[in-house]
């Protein structure tokens, strides 16, 4: 914990990062095992950078407490959410689907790294059951274990459809095909995200709603993170839940 007057501790945590190209192809080809992908790629591609970045802060602030640590990537990858979504909701419906996969993208980030500041690791293929189980995609560990071996069974299924995109045969079905992906990305960002992509048909509303549904899926996420991972045994100091802004 650090000392009450002392400097608010700096981080490098780097926000920015978006969806992988590859990643956004697959989905779009197989949307119905969209979260199942995206959950499996972020423990890939997230989880060592959680893993290096709690293991930096912990060097740079060796007293400071767990709860303090989480509450600095909470506040992070809160403000990144409610900026994405307000941009998002300056540009109108197009950009929904893609906030959307942004927004899912931030969320498994957040909880990665909520995961390695309480001490477990990031990047064990249980922390994607975890994913979608916090996000609610599922409702019990075991069906998100089955859909997740199902969805890395059909990984060449997805890069062929991905491949087939653009052809006569393809066209058809692309107009339901991303529908059921931006209801399957809205699932596992948060039901709000659903409302979020209404408001989009009201001008102006969109971009203050936009924000404040990603602020908002980002602290109940949190929260939920915060109750799995956080040891019951640690000692508690003030406010050790995110505040809702």
């Amino acid at each position: 914990m650090t000392e009450p007057g002392a400097l608010a501790p700096t981080d490098d945590l780097d926000v920015r990062d978006a969806p992988p190209p590859g990643l956004w192809q697959q989905m779009k080809a197989d949307p119905q095992y969209a979260p199942e992908y995206l959950a499996l790629e972020a423990v890939t591609r997230i989880g060592p950078q959680a893993a290096a970045w709690v293991a930096r802060m912990r060097t740079r602030y060796p007293h400071m407490h767990p709860d303090g640590l989480a509450q600095l990537a909470v506040k992070r990858f809160r403000r990144h959410a409610r900026f994405t979504g307000a941009v998002s909701g300056s540009v109108g419906l197009p950009g929904a689907i893609a906030d959307l996969a942004t927004l899912a993208w931030t969320q498994s980030r957040l909880v990665l790294h909520l995961a390695a500041v309480y001490g477990v690791d990031p990047t064990h293929p249980d922390r994607a059951t975890d994913l979608l189980v916090l996000q609610r995609v599922h409702k019990a560990t075991e069906a998100a274990r089955l859909a997740l071996g199902v969805a890395q069974g059909r990984e060449g299924v997805g890069v062929a459809l991905a491949k087939g995109v653009g052809t006569t045969a393809s066209r058809a079905p692309v107009g339901r095909a991303l529908g059921r992906l931006s209801w399957k990305l809205a699932q596992m960002a948060g039901m709000r995200a659903v409302r979020k992509v209404a408001a989009k048909a009201i001008p102006f509303a969109a971009i203050v709603f936009g924000a404040w549904a990603n602020s908002s899926t980002v602290n109940d996420l949190a929260s939920r993170t915060i109750n799995l991972y956080r040891p019951p045994t640690l000692t508690a100091v003030p406010h050790p839940r995110p505040a809702s802004q």
